[in-house]
């Protein structure tokens, strides 16, 4: 049995109970505690440190290539599409009106698209046009013929430039976010699993095991790809982004984040080492889990795309393989909403995470407060 201690601090009732401590947990838990200083919000996360696609990513701080902002734009139409770009940029840019640079390791390096044909750039006249008035340029994505040499890129036809993207250090950004949710009184729970959830008209209760629980006013999902067991109505189907990571390469040209084929690729200079991710479309039913594991197949799939693509010729060794959980559905468009009386969820970022998680946080706030619990 807990103490009356216990009791009566860690596991007290609370306003506001988060399930999940990623980006969208602890962005959330910042717009609550900026908005409503004097409610109390505790987060849950089962893991010992922020899991999912929060610590495993490759760290992109992008809002989406030429050729993603097609398929998007044909798939669930500009207006959209527009407004999902513009969650990216704004969630960017808060993250740089939070953070230092330095202490996050965000570097506006200009993101690259690797194209080997050109029916895209026939659309990029319109795309430029229709994202003019959100990223305040007239040419939001421009070729960059000239940079293929440069990074050394020679098997690709046509480089595509934009100039708003970079990336970061994705563990110094959640540590940082910590320190912000520490800074408000934000309370956690690490390594505590939530088993079941029981809404009465008073209150949630959040059980934590046979004879533990923590009740709360108003509890938000923010498990991303993990949700599957809360939100069995949602489209949420999980995908897992491998990625693989080479020992130091002598005089590696590469300057910026690169994306290929729809960002189904990605890769970059991390310290004059290639992180490189992706290729899911490669396997698309294997990629829908949840585990945490590597697949032979798309490892040695990615170190051929590193042998092609990134660095024809050249010798390399890998030093460092993981993957990540990030949450799909068949529209980009993330899930914000309440699902019940008490209970609402913010989920399924479809791998853009880190740059949508600051502006879903302020979203699901607003929602919060249109309600009266």
């Amino acid at each position: 049995m807990n103490s009356i201690w216990e009791l009566e601090t860690f596991y007290r009732k609370r306003d506001i109970i988060i399930v999940g401590a990623g980006f969208t947990g602890l962005w959330t838990a910042v717009s609550i505690k900026e908005k409503y200083p004097e409610k109390s919000v505790l987060i849950i996360e089962r893991n010992a440190i922020p899991l999912g696609a929060s610590s495993r990513n490759a760290g992109f701080a992008c809002f989406g290539s030429l050729t993603e902002v097609i398929a998007d734009s044909q798939k669930m139409g500009w207006e959209k599409t527009k407004q999902l770009v513009k969650m990216r940029l704004e969630g960017l840019k808060k993250i740089q009106s939070y953070f230092k640079n330095e202490e996050i390791d965000f570097e506006l390096t200009g993101g690259y698209e690797i194209l080997n044909n050109d029916e895209p750039l026939q659309k990029m006249d319109e795309v430029n046009q229709k994202l003019s008035a959100i990223t305040g340029l007239d040419t939001t994505y421009s070729l960059a013929q000239d940079k293929i040499q440069r990074f050394g890129l020679r098997k690709s036809e046509f480089l595509i430039e934009n100039p708003l993207e970079g990336c970061l250090h994705s563990g110094k950004l959640l540590q940082k976010l910590l320190e912000k949710c520490q800074e408000l009184k934000v309370e956690f729970l690490f390594g505590t699993e939530v088993k079941n959830i029981l809404e009465t008209p008073d209150t949630i209760e959040v059980q934590l095991s046979d004879t533990l629980s923590v009740d709360a006013n108003q509890l938000i999902y923010c498990t991303n790809a993990f949700s599957s067991n809360f939100l069995e109505k949602e489209e949420i189907i999980p995908a897992r982004g491998q990625i693989l990571l080479t020992e130091p390469i002598e005089n590696l040209k590469l300057r910026g984040t690169f994306h290929y084929d729809e960002g189904f690729y990605y890769f970059r200079n991390l310290e004059n080492r290639v992180l490189l991710g992706g290729g899911r479309n490669q396997d698309f039913t294997t990629e829908e889990t949840t585990a945490f594991e590597t697949t032979a197949f798309l490892q040695s799939h990615l170190e051929n795309f590193l042998r092609e693509v990134i660095l024809p010729g050249q010798d390399f060794k890998i030093a460092h393989r993981w993957s990540g959980i990030m949450a799909m559905g068949s529209e980009k468009t993330p899930i914000i909403k309440q699902l019940s009386e008490r209970q609402f969820c913010a989920v399924r970022l479809s791998g853009m995470g880190v740059a949508l998680a600051p502006k879903i946080g302020e979203i699901v706030t607003e929602v919060l407060s249109n309600t009266h619990v």
